[in-house]
């Protein structure tokens, strides 16, 4: 495997963060306008500072994980040439299954919790928020979820390249704009309303709702919660942030966590 595989995964995923987010925040804007409603630019600000420290900190760490992965790669158990149509289910779901744990234990262990709570901070939903993640999640170890997937013989790169577009898909759940969609559509994917629970801070919708582009084991592990017309949704955190300062948002849960202890 190349050593520049990861690099190269970033620099995609970073290329479809633009051309994706650009155009959803413009339409978003445009919708908020035409409801008569002020666009959260502020909010929005914030998360594109954050986004920034969040990419140059992935920079930063990219070659220790790359090297993690293909060590584990290297003492794999079996091997996945990814030639045949049923491997690329099995990572799809795969990388599903090891995402809804990572998601799910991100909003159950604390220290997980340091690094993904950034990305709930905002108190709107919009597009660019998508975009507000953690600094610290090579500290916390989030990475360390994926390395099973290459231990039983996913190539990292595809390993990688599939997260990534789990990520890109989730782009679009973050906004109001769009409804609710068809049942079908509603029972197995993610979406737009599924996600805006996700990121309610009632207590009527708190943990719930992890998967990233299924909810197949969010109804499997019982954690979905159907956005309701009766529960108007409150976002970000039970204790709102309030700063817009990026450096208070990506560390302020690190430093009340190592305070407390």
């Amino acid at each position: 495997m190349k050593k520049t595989g990861d690099t190269g995964v970033r620099y995609e995923q970073m290329l479809l963060t633009l051309l994706i987010l650009l155009p959803l925040t413009l339409i978003e804007g445009l919708w908020y306008w035409r409801t008569r409603r002020a666009y959260p630019w502020k909010e929005v600000g914030a998360s594109v500072l954050v986004n920034i420290g969040q990419r140059l900190i992935g920079l930063a760490s990219a070659g220790f994980i790359l090297g993690a992965s293909t060590f584990v790669f290297d003492h794999r158990v079996t091997t996945m040439s990814m030639d045949k149509p049923i491997h690329w289910i099995a990572l799809f779901f795969c990388v599903e299954f090891a995402y809804y744990w990572f998601h799910r234990w991100s909003h159950e262990i604390r220290w997980l919790w340091t690094s993904h709570s950034v990305h709930h901070t905002p108190n709107s939903i919009n597009f660019p928020g998508a975009t507000r993640l953690g600094w610290t999640g090579f500290v916390t170890g989030a990475w360390l979820f994926w390395l099973p997937l290459m231990w039983f013989g996913f190539p990292p790169t595809y390993v990688l390249g599939m997260l990534a577009a789990n990520l890109v898909y989730q782009f679009w759940l973050h906004t109001e704009m769009i409804p609710k969609l068809h049942p079908a559509f509603e029972w197995f994917f993610n979406s737009p309303s599924h996600h805006r629970v996700h990121h309610g801070a009632n207590i009527e919708y708190l943990d719930a709702n992890y998967g990233g582009v299924v909810m197949i084991f969010d109804r499997m592990f019982g954690t979905f919660i159907g956005e309701s017309t009766a529960v108007k949704i409150r976002y970000g955190l039970v204790k709102p942030q309030t700063s817009f300062n990026p450096f208070t948002i990506a560390l302020g849960e690190m430093k009340s966590t190592l305070v407390d202890v």
